[in-house]
């Protein structure tokens, strides 16, 4: 009989989840580009190797979901349920000027379950995109200073619904029915910050984003001996046609030089409800993993977006495409080890490079970082298995060439992974 406290302790963590969903978790004048910074759809073991994904259908001995390429879900053979979160450490450079910031928030709550031997359902709720940023731009007028102000704060979350199937010994496919969501809220503000009486003004932005993307995966495994299997992959997704709504408003307003309180004089224009669309890019995504069974695993992924193809209310973004390598793997010294807890944890190590889809200045923004991370055996009760999974990302954004800005960044990811045999009927309870 399954004990219905399992239901409710799930039940509750998902409505905590998708009540801080929509929170802002990024502070970065990059996330003004697009739809903002892409997280991906990475867990904490992933994040641990680099973002490594796509060409790994399972590894160690616990049961872990890989959103990133739904094929993989066809080797689930215990229900799983995976919740996280992240803390984000930034120090942003221009020039002599630096300024450090912090975010954290819940990053993902996954569930997946069995249906036959060879197939497995996953669904799930995940952060696609942050946008956060506050910055000015100073510029002179004539003879007047001008300080241009943009702001933005919001972001997308995927929901989605996912299947995957083995086909015969080596071959295995899947697909995710997801739907994007959120609100991306931006302003930019003109401001005559230095001179009394004169007039402001702001233009204020609000897109509420919904629509479905179709995603898809398969994966061929195959032995190179008893021990050992490859397993190469392939995941992307197709052009998709969100829908969108929009608010603008535009106001003006003034001032107080001393005690920096802004008085609206007035509002010059409002428009509401306006319908319009997204056009989001395809991507193409591949991967593969050598694997030591419950011993050690290698891989690489190469990942490419077509970014130039994004339009937001039929206006094309002007970005470019986008391309990133992760290499990584992880390591368990002895999975059956009795009485050296050391050897029961899985070490992971990772780089990934991304070549983003911002041109800023003449100069292509890249991104890398080197990454680390654990998997923690706790006790086990019956057929339940639980495991902590911690990930740190230490990496770089930008440059401060051409009068950019250059992010350095500490990402910590912590996931709590549960196997269990939730929906198998016992003879004894």
């Amino acid at each position: 009989m399954i004990k219905l406290q399992k239901y409710y302790f799930t039940l509750a963590l998902l409505f905590t989840f998708l009540s801080a969903v929509a929170q802002s978790t990024t502070n970065s004048p990059y996330s003004k580009f697009g739809l903002g910074t892409i997280k991906g759809a990475y867990l904490a073991q992933n994040k641990g190797m680099g973002n490594l994904a796509f060409g790994i259908s399972s590894y160690g001995g616990y049961q872990n979901i890989n959103v990133a390429n739904p094929a993989s879900y066809s080797n689930i053979r215990l229900t799983t349920f995976d919740i996280g979160a992240r803390a984000e450490i930034q120090n942003l450079t221009k020039g002599s000027v630096s300024e450090k910031g912090f975010n954290g928030s819940l990053s993902h709550f996954v569930f997946a379950i069995p249906v036959t031997k060879k197939s497995a359902l996953s669904f799930g709720l995940l952060p696609y995109s942050n946008l956060g940023y506050n910055f000015t731009n100073a510029s002179m007028v004539d003879t007047f200073s001008v300080e241009h102000i943009y702001r933005g704060e919001g972001g997308l979350a995927k929901a989605y619904l996912g299947y995957g199937i083995k086909l015969g010994k080596h071959f295995s496919v899947g697909a995710n029915v997801t739907y994007l969501f959120g609100n991306l809220k931006q302003s930019t503000s003109t401001e005559f910050s230095k001179y009394v009486g004169f007039l402001n003004s702001r233009k204020q932005i609000e897109n509420s984003v919904g629509g479905i993307v179709a995603e898809y995966g398969l994966q061929y495994v195959t032995a190179l001996n008893k021990k050992t299997k490859l397993t190469i992959g392939y995941a992307g997704n197709l052009k998709s046609n969100l829908q969108t709504t929009n608010k603008i408003l535009y106001t003006r307003y003034q001032k107080n030089i001393s005690t920096d309180r802004e008085l609206a004089s007035d509002t010059t224009k409002f428009q509401n409800n306006i319908s319009g669309k997204m056009v989001l890019p395809s991507s193409n995504n591949f991967g593969f993993s050598i694997e030591r069974v419950n011993h050690w695993l290698i891989g690489a992924d190469l990942r490419t977006t077509r970014w130039s193809e994004l339009v937001r209310n039929d206006v094309n973004q002007n970005l470019n495409n986008s391309w990133g390598v992760s290499v990584g793997g992880q390591i368990t010294p002895d999975i059956n080890a009795v009485s050296n807890y050391l050897a029961l944890i899985d070490y992971r190590v990772g780089f990934n490079f991304d070549k983003t889809f911002m041109h800023v200045s003449q100069t292509d923004i890249k991104s890398s970082s080197l990454n680390v991370g654990l998997g923690l055996p706790l006790l086990s009760a019956r057929t339940t298995f639980y495991k902590i999974n911690i990930a740190t990302e230490i990496g770089k954004r930008g440059t401060t060439d051409n009068n950019l800005v250059k992010e350095k960044f500490i990402n910590i990811h912590i996931g709590f992974t549960i196997n269990d045999r939730w929906f198998q009927k016992y003879k004894f309870d």
